[in-house]
């Protein structure tokens, strides 16, 4: 299916989001944070990024920032615990903005509507 970039500080969610969306049949690449993220876009190129927004080294603002920046058409979801930032206009640049929940099936509900999104836009052509 898909290779999917998690973007995540927290070691524990890192893995646990890691098992689920593999268990959904995507392949899966991890960044620690932003910086590592905005690397693993440019070497590994992946078809979403699921970025988390409070980490060391670069805000996750900053680092979809600079993933847009590389790829203006790499489709994002925003996975935060905050709210507030949905307000950032930076933050509507996203895809999806989820809020972080101990159920992960809106995350992977959004996971799925961004890549049949992607899927119908390709129109048949071949994947980037």
């Amino acid at each position: 299916m898909a290779k999917i970039l998690i973007v995540e500080d927290e070691g524990a969610q890192r893995m646990l989001y890691e098992a689920e969306i593999a268990d959904m049949g995507h392949q899966v690449i991890l960044a620690k944070d932003g910086v590592e993220a905005v690397d693993l876009v440019r070497k590994q190129k992946p078809e979403l990024v699921i970025l988390d927004l409070m980490m060391p080294r670069m805000h996750g603002l900053e680092a979809l920032k600079k993933v847009l920046g590389m790829n203006p058409n790499m489709p994002v979801i925003i996975h935060t615990a905050y709210s507030h930032y949905k307000d950032d206009f930076m933050s509507w640049a996203a895809e999806e903005y989820i809020v972080k929940s101990s159920d992960l099936g809106e995350l992977k509900n959004a996971i799925k509507r961004v890549l049949a999104g992607r899927a119908k836009s390709a129109g048949g052509r071949g994947r980037r």
